[in-house]
């Protein structure tokens, strides 16, 4: 190509160029400011989203729990915002500017409002009154926030409302937008399409400033919000109270069940957090705190917690022996105070042993010799099948979210962890008393404390009892399953009466129990713990002529559980029945 022709071409390049800059310049000064323009007419009639108002939650006691308070909520239009202000919003707001970026750029569009600050600050509120018409697109409106008339009692139950998430708003298509508020864990989220209401709109008239004219049509199409139903929870608060401070700045989880109809009276894990700190506006570093705290307060150890059993699982051993005939109560064992298995010694709790001891003799005190004994009598798989049947290894079905299995080893599982054949007997010797491959929640001992306590009925442990329809006005009755469990009473009158001998003989592992006046059946356990000291467990039921608690108790890092968790339990049961007869005396005295 030639000078010349080189000229020329870089003369019709740069022509082309100008020629599009001067096509794009029209359509953004000309075109689209006609298009914007009217978009902000019509967006003269401004739609409102107002949130409804979520149901209340009460005890089983009709005590609210959980009820709702006003607080203020700031808004913001892109459109008609002056990023010029943003640092001024972003101070009076008390948040950081890039979260206002954030928050405009999840706007479905320039000219909707979205919501940038909840439970604002009331002298926020204040300043965008006094400044209106600097603060262009700045709003606010009036909504409800959760109020927790105990804000650290029952967290991991009653769970918290956040904003929706992106994650979650994929998820949730076209039911929820940006900006709203769903159940983000416990029976907030559980119970969110029945306690969360229904969204209502309101139509208004704003100049070209947003500021409110008049209603539009007179509010003929305005839809009112509609409340969400209130549930009704099988907790006792107070029972739920007290046992909280018996844990006080412990680890560990407490959960008492009525074994008449597994309704949960209390379900306390520990730490906690305050549920306050999460409703509203949290900020970053609060939630930062919480999700790194190394005693994990978010964690409900109930559901989510997973710990060897120790000796509370020697049951699911003897059951299984009676059951299938392994042996019978007259097969003794001699316990020297440890056991031999090829190389290896399994020492028993205590080095002078316990001399002949029977199934119910070891029971009562816990003789590890006769369980390590016992396990290669009988067919590793059956042991599996009946721990299944008593709720081991699977889920509860309780009503909450993030309930996790927990583990419970058979031939199978081995087989598929070690391969055929590259695992021996010599394995299962510590699942004889809840130690080695096995994991279990606090809410499954429980309901194994339950089956023990009944003789053999399984109900689904629940939290909601009753749901009070606001739409009919009605209360609704929620039903659970129930399933009997193949065991013959003589087996269940075997094993409840060595539990009964547990706590209430001189040489039983779990006196500390013992309730003056009310007989208490139970088991003790230390369960091993890789990561430091022993975690002290303790599961029982009372009275032991016909129960109506049940429960299963675990102190980390605690070391005995007869020296640790049953005195817990002897504190509980104690409190059950105080509460119980107050309450009798106080319906007695009423008529």
């Amino acid at each position: 190509m030639t000078e010349t022709s080189r000229v020329k071409f870089l003369k019709i390049l740069l022509s082309i160029i100008f020629l599009f800059f001067i096509v794009k310049l029209y359509e953004l000064q000309l075109y689209r400011d006609v298009e914007y323009k009217r978009q902000a007419e019509i967006n003269s009639i401004r739609t409102i989203q107002h949130d409804p108002i979520r149901g209340l939650i009460f005890d089983r006691n009709k005590k609210i729990v959980v009820d709702n308070v006003p607080s203020y909520t700031v808004t913001l239009t892109p459109y008609e915002f002056d990023m010029k202000n943003l640092d001024v919003l972003a101070k009076i707001l008390k948040v950081d500017r890039q979260y206002i970026l954030e928050k405009i750029s999840s706007a479905p569009s320039p000219f909707s409002p979205v919501k940038i600050r909840r439970d604002a600050p009331v002298r926020a509120i204040a300043y965008i009154e006094e400044h209106r018409g600097e603060l262009r697109g700045v709003d606010y409106l009036i909504e409800h926030k959760r109020n927790y008339r105990a804000p650290g009692l029952a967290s991991h139950i009653l769970g918290y409302v956040k904003e929706i998430t992106s994650s979650q708003l994929n998820i949730y298509k076209g039911l929820y937008k940006p900006g709203d508020q769903i159940g983000q864990s416990g029976l907030e989220k559980s119970y969110e399409p029945i306690i969360k209401g229904e969204k209502g709109y309101r139509f208004i008239m704003v100049d070209a400033l947003g500021r409110f004219v008049g209603k539009y049509n007179d509010g003929k199409n305005d839809i009112p919000p509609a409340e969400g139903s209130d549930l009704i929870l099988t907790i006792d608060i107070e029972l739920q109270a007290f046992i909280e401070e018996l844990l006080r700045d412990r680890s560990g989880s407490v959960v008492v069940l009525d074994p008449r109809n597994g309704e949960i009276l209390a379900m306390v894990s520990k730490p906690n957090y305050d549920l306050a700190l999460l409703s509203g506006y949290t900020p970053g570093e609060v939630w930062s705190q919480l999700n790194s705290d190394p005693k994990k307060p978010l964690l409900n150890r109930a559901i989510s917690g997973l710990y060897s059993p120790g000796s509370t699982f020697k049951m699911v051993l003897a059951i299984t022996a009676l059951e299938t005939g392994s042996v019978d109560l007259n097969w003794k064992v001699y316990c020297p105070g440890y056991f031999v298995y090829g190389d290896k010694v399994f020492k028993c709790h205590t080095s002078q042993g316990h001399g002949w001891v029977n199934l119910t003799k070891a029971i009562e005190v816990s003789c590890n010799v006769y369980f390590y004994n016992l396990m290669l009598r009988v067919n590793f798989d059956d042991w599996s099948r009946y721990g299944g049947l008593l709720g081991f290894g699977k889920k509860t079905g309780v009503d909450l979210p993030e309930e996790i299995e927990g583990i419970l080893p058979s031939t199978e599982y081995f087989n598929r962890v070690y391969g055929v054949n590259k695992w021996t007997k010599g394995y299962l010797i510590s699942l004889a008393i809840g130690q080695g491959e096995i994991s279990t929640t606090p809410l499954q001992m429980a309901t194994y404390a339950m089956v023990l306590a009944n003789s053999g009925k399984y109900h689904q442990p629940h939290l909601v009892k009753e749901i009070i329809n606001k739409k009919t006005g009605k209360i609704e009755e929620v039903s659970y399953y129930t399933r009997e469990i193949p065991v013959s009473q003589r087996t269940f009158d075997i094993i409840r009466e060595a539990m009964y001998l547990v706590v209430n003989s001189p040489s039983g592992t779990g006196k500390g129990a013992r309730v003056e006046g009310i007989n208490v059946a139970g088991k003790t356990g230390t369960a091993q713990n890789p990561h430091g000291n022993d975690h002290a467990w303790f599961v029982g039921f009372a009275p032991y002529e016909n129960p109506e608690i049940a429960f299963a108790i675990i102190v980390e890092n605690a070391g005995f559980g007869g020296a640790v968790a049953a005195p817990i339990a002897k504190e509980i049961v104690k409190k059950y029945f105080e509460l119980k007869n107050q309450r009798t005396e106080f319906k007695v005295a009423k008529w």
